[in-house]
């Protein structure tokens, strides 16, 4: 049997180009959608069941006894719609009836088109991440004019015009004072019909136990719904139901700040308040980011992908890649199904075997705004899996080789070299990690080196199409806060500031020694997104360990002084939010400086050992590893210590002791 639509399609349009319906019910058990008018889930369940009885009077059957009406009015799922998505709105108690929905509206729609809403209740989320189907989550647009879009798409009636804002996670309807206000421009009918609606529902709440209507921004003590609920205001006469309005209307401007009285989401008030109190209310996506425990930066950055879910010990690939396969031209649906990501998935299923659920999301972005990649591979992915033989979730970070095979075919050169060339590519990152360890870098302590297969659909023709071999390098994630992502309000703790400073100074010494840079003679890189703060139980900065170490050895020949503006950012970077900056700049150069001569020291000592470590790889002065270590070290015995420590304190732009920093209260 079929899904039954009741009503328009979930995606139709008026003449207008708006959606004929804005919600719709789902009843599983009798496979029908139902999305008549009015815009109320309550009203849509009761006309089901008229429906329902109106077939039962036809077929000389009695109609539905209460009892049954109450069951077929409980077994029904509430959707939302819009222009290109079904929002499923699921009871956290009962998530096989969202399920069972969920599969009937892929018999209607694309399931790519079809995501979940309530993500803050751990039940809802489980059961989804359970699925492997996180990327299913919904999300909230990034830009301004993305939210203005979102917030005013909202817009719904009920029986009259469409004057409120409509919640989905909740199912209230918003009123602000702007909609209310312009009620005045309507005929005595259409004024008072909307003032009775207005009343009738504000009075009422959802089975989710929200209020249908609510106003927006208000001070309740001042204006509430008993100020409308009782009055009959299609019984008026003209005159005194224009009275009574505009008393209405002014308890209500009264009772709304003036920067919440004109509907604009370019006023930050406004927009973020009304965005707030229809999106991000206790719900979507980036709360559940925040329950996994994935840092901060990755908030609103982190695009889960399709992969699959197990059932019995089978891993069940996800059917929309095979959308994927039927349809090569949708470009954005190829984007969705990440070849790479489902090899991601597939090692981890061969390492772990175990599995309950994976789900793996990608970065599709640097989260260095400083350091954006121009040239080579950007692939990060983040993977969440439970085994059944570990107690918690676990995370993993894989991050694709810059230069592969794919690269160098793309330069035009033949497949063996493009090969040969990927492959020596690999060595030199992986040599480069045993150098950072041996200079004193905090890295992780694991890192795995794994192939995926991908076809090449690359710049050369007569390769196109060639099953490739691509490399990428698999670490546990590191949770933590990137240093330069520290919320300001950290460093107002007691002894934060100073804790961090000494962190910051030994991990800055690592970077200035193994020249961390872009690129030779480029800016050096530190403190822009790959060093994350570990906390510990106090919340008080306890490690500064390095997610990426790119960059390292990318500038072995100027002298340490020439870096010296760079390295006194971290302190010039955080006057403005440290109320001693004086002190926390002391404590940032002496650790830098005896952590510096830590390494220094130790060269001397076991000289040898450094200088052969890497005397197996190739010798080029081009630019070899072999060749880049040797400067290094030399660099390092060279250096002196006090000159470099002194050259970076004469960068630091301290205020006078005696005059606070802005921003400290």
């Amino acid at each position: 049997m079929q899904l039954e639509l009741i009503g328009s399609h979930p995606f139709e349009q008026d003449a207008q180009g708006r959606l004929k319906s804005a919600i719709g019910t789902i009843f599983p058990d009798h496979k029908a959608l139902y999305t008549l008018p009015p815009p109320v889930h309550a009203c849509q369940r009761t006309g089901f069941v008229d429906h329902l009885n109106e077939a039962r009077k036809k077929d000389g059957r009695p109609p539905l006894t209460s009892e049954e009406e109450q069951a077929v009015e409980t077994q029904s799922v509430d959707l939302i719609f819009e222009p290109d998505e079904i929002l499923i709105r699921p009871d956290p108690e009962r998530m096989e009836l969202a399920f069972a929905a969920d599969e009937l509206l892929q018999e209607l729609v694309s399931k790519r088109k079809i995501k979940f809403l309530l993500l803050s209740d751990e039940r809802v989320r489980d059961a989804i991440k359970r699925r492997g189907e996180c990327w299913r989550l919904s999300s909230t647009p990034k830009t301004v004019e993305g939210k203005q879009k979102l917030v005013f798409s909202s817009k719904v009636g009920i029986f009259g015009k469409p004057i409120y804002f409509y919640n989905r996670l909740t199912g209230t309807r918003w009123l602000t004072w702007q909609s209310f206000s312009e009620l005045g421009s309507l005929d005595d009918s259409a004024l008072a019909q909307h003032l009775d609606e207005i009343g009738e529902h504000a009075s009422r709440s959802n089975r989710l136990g929200h209020p249908e209507i609510d106003f927006f921004a208000v001070d309740m003590r001042q204006f509430n719904s008993t100020h409308l609920v009782g009055q009959r205001f299609t019984e008026l006469p003209p005159a005194e139901l224009r009275k009574k309005y505009e008393e209405l209307r002014e308890r209500f401007r009264s009772a709304v700040h003036e920067g919440f009285r004109v509907d604009d989401c370019h006023k930050n008030g406004w927009g973020q308040r009304m965005v707030t109190t229809l999106f991000l209310e206790g719900n979507e996506s980036q709360n559940e980011q925040i329950t996994n425990g994935f840092s901060r930066e990755f908030f609103l950055q982190l695009e889960w992908l399709p992969g699959g879910r197990f059932e019995q010990g089978e891993f069940l690939l996800d059917p929309v890649f095979d959308e994927a396969e039927t349809h090569p031209q949708d470009k954005p649906l190829q984007e969705l199904c990440d070849l790479g990501a489902k090899g991601v998935i597939f090692n981890l299923i061969r390492e772990f075997g175990d599995l309950e659920y994976i789900n793996v999301g990608r970065i599709p972005e640097s989260l260095s705004i400083q350091r954006p990649q121009r040239r080579g591979r950007r692939g990060v992915y983040i993977a969440e899996l439970k085994s059944r033989s570990e107690p918690k979730s676990i995370k993993r970070f894989a991050r694709v080789q810059k230069w592969g095979v794919w690269e160098h075919l793309d330069e035009g050169k033949e497949m063996l070299q493009s090969i040969e060339e990927s492959e020596e590519y690999t060595d030199f990152l992986l040599d480069r990690r045993l150098g950072c360890r041996q200079l004193g870098m905090n890295l992780t302590r694991r890192l795995a080196l794994r192939r995926l297969s991908e076809i090449y659909r690359g710049n050369q023709g007569r390769y196109r199409g060639q099953v490739i071999r691509t490399s990428y390098f698999e670490r546990d994630y590191l949770p933590g806060i990137a240093t330069d992502k520290l919320p300001p309000e950290n460093y107002a703790r007691n002894g934060y500031a100073l804790k961090l400073a000494a962190l910051l100074g030994q991990a800055a010494a690592a970077s200035l020694i193994v020249g961390r840079a872009v690129e030779e003679g480029a800016r050096p890189v530190f403190d822009d997104g790959d060093e994350l703060v570990v906390e510990d139980e106090e919340g008080m900065p306890a490690d500064i360990m390095l997610g990426d170490h790119s960059g390292a050895f990318g500038d072995y020949r100027r002298a340490f002084e020439e870096f010296a503006s760079h390295f006194a950012k971290p302190v010039n970077s955080r006057i403005a939010f440290l109320t001693n900056p004086h002190e926390f700049a002391r404590v940032y150069l002496d650790a830098l400086r005896a952590q510096f001569l830590r390494v220094q020291g130790d060269y001397r000592k076991r000289r040898r050992a450094f200088d052969t470590l890497f005397k197996h790889c190739k010798y080029d002065a081009a630019g070899s590893f072999g060749y880049r270590w040797e400067r290094v070290l030399k660099r390092l015995d060279a250096a002196n210590v006090d000159s470099v420590i002194n050259t970076i304190r004469q960068n630091i732009k301290l205020p006078p002791e005696n005059v606070k920093p802005v921003g400290i209260d």
